[in-house]
């Protein structure tokens, strides 16, 4: 083995602090301040310390960068991802892992070209969402109440629309100062616009009917903060109607897409936000005389026309003349034909007393009564001889059966048939009359069953069982009785003679 005196070295030994510090100092000392051109990588936005930590690279190298929170906050420019940069800076080293970085105090874009290209790149973004289509865009009032200012408090700018509005229209303005360049510039605006839109309809501090966000004009650098995605978004959703007028004519800013009109300068929004007082006056006083005119001219063509309707309508004798004449024809003859119609109704009248006479009552009532004898005498005939034709059809059956039944059956059927027969004489209403009593009918040969039934003068017919007596009802019926048994007998036996010889 070596001898270990003969390998030690004479350089002092120093610590890795130390060796860092030397590194830090020697770096720092050679370059200093440098500017450095390069693409921004691993950006992810500030760190929850506020610190900004990402890389710039070219083709073959890659450097690591940091903006302090301090800084960050007065950058004109917000780094974006794989946006190109000039970065003004100081080098150093960081110790905890043995790298370099730079310490960005400064961040511009690498020219206007890239600047442009940001900005062609944001603005396809947001129109593919939808920001910048027409369909959207809500029209400007014509004579607004209140008007919003959004610019800066100082300049140019707000003085020449207070001026142009006085020389206009004047109209109550309301100023919300926001810086209009800087890094907080498009912040204050989108806070400006939002504000606007969160007052009440009512409250103390009246809602504005439009917007005016101005701004005069300045380089790409300049009007930078109204490309900013948030302000665009912002105006977008603004409720009341935004007049963007920032920078020249020549200018272009994203709020211009979005915005509902853009004007071309500060004094042409509001220009666009109210109309001219002496020439809407002016125009008032045309439209009122031309009104004026045009009803006069209305009240005479109507006037002339009633005139020539109402020389061709006739007058009110001509209009009533046929129909007083037709009313007095028919007054005429409504005299005798009253007469006539009561003469006839008298000869009908005559025609159908003259068939209601006594004598010719009594005899239909006598026709009546002997129909009613005859038909009663057939139908006690034909009792009669129905009941000997069953007797001698139970004779035969009898004869028939004698043989087979024994002697005690037969008795017992004959006292049925006899006990039978004793049942059809009781029930007939024919042995209820000849126990005296008497059978009522009326005109039509209805059986008469209460008092309530006959009214005074009604012709009746009594029949006993020797005949008929025809009889006319005298005085007022009596309150109805409760039902005799004769005439419930003569019912019962109606009944049962009707079941027994169908």
């Amino acid at each position: 083995m070596p001898d270990t005196e003969s390998t030690t070295s004479n350089a002092p030994e120093i610590s890795v602090s130390e060796l860092s510090a030397n590194l830090k100092r020697t770096v720092e000392d050679a370059f200093g301040y440098v500017r450095v051109r390069g693409e921004i990588s691993g950006y992810r936005g500030p760190h929850s310390s506020g610190h900004a930590y990402f890389s710039l690279k070219d083709e073959s190298a890659r450097l690591d960068a940091v903006v302090w929170k301090g800084t960050f906050g007065r950058m004109k420019f917000r780094p974006e991802e794989g946006m190109e940069v000039i970065a003004t800076g100081k080098i150093t080293t960081y110790a905890g892992k043995s790298s370099y970085q730079i310490v960005i105090e400064a961040l511009e874009p690498a020219g206007a070209g890239a600047l442009l290209a940001q900005l062609e790149e944001r603005r396809k973004r947001l129109a593919t969402e939808g920001l910048f289509d027409r369909e959207r865009k809500k029209p400007i009032p014509y004579l607004p109440d209140v008007i919003g200012v959004v610019t800066s408090p100082t300049g140019a700018v707000i003085r020449d629309i207070l001026h142009r509005l006085s020389d206009r229209f004047a109209r109550h303005v309301i100023v919300w100062p926001v810086r209009v360049q800087g890094e907080t510039s498009a912040a204050e605006v989108a806070a400006a616009v939002r504000g606007f839109n969160a007052l009440p309809a009512d409250g103390a501090i009246p809602r504005p009917d439009v917007l005016i966000v101005a701004r005069g004009g300045g380089s790409l650098e300049d009007l930078w903060g109204f490309n900013d995605e948030d302000l665009v978004r912002a105006v977008a959703a603004s409720e009341i109607p935004v007049i963007s007028a920032v920078g020249h004519e020549t200018d272009t800013t994203l709020i211009d897409f979005v915005s509902d009109l853009r004007a071309p300068t500060p004094t042409g929004a509001a220009e666009f936000a109210v109309p001219v007082r002496t020439e809407l006056l002016a125009n008032v006083g045309s439209c009122g005389g031309r009104l004026i005119g045009a009803l006069g001219r209305n009240v005479e063509r109507r006037r002339t026309e009633l005139r020539s309707a109402a020389r061709a309508l006739s007058t009110p004798d001509a209009l009533l003349a046929a129909p007083r004449q037709k009313f007095d024809a028919l007054a005429a003859r409504l005299g005798p034909a009253l007469i006539a119609n009561e003469r006839a109704k008298r000869i009908l009248f005559s025609n159908a007393a003259s068939r209601l006479q006594p004598g010719l009552l009594r005899g239909r009532m006598d026709r009546c009564g002997e129909q009613l004898r005859t038909l009663e005498a057939r139908k006690t005939l034909a009792l009669q001889t129905n009941t000997r034709a069953w007797r001698r059809r139970f004779d035969v059956s009898g004869q028939r059966v004698v043989p087979a039944l024994p002697q005690r059956s037969l008795r017992e059927a004959g006292k049925r048939l006899d006990h039978a027969f004793s049942l059809l004489r009781a029930f007939s209403y024919a042995g209820v009359l000849e126990r005296g009593f008497a059978l009522v009918q009326d005109a039509k040969g209805h059986v008469v069953r209460t008092a309530s039934g006959v009214a005074a003068g009604d012709a009746l017919t009594l029949k006993f069982k020797d005949g008929e007596v025809a009889a006319t009802a005298n005085g007022d019926a009596p309150p109805k009785p409760a039902a005799k048994p004769a005439a419930k007998a003569i019912r019962k036996a109606e009944t049962k003679q009707d079941d027994l010889f169908g």
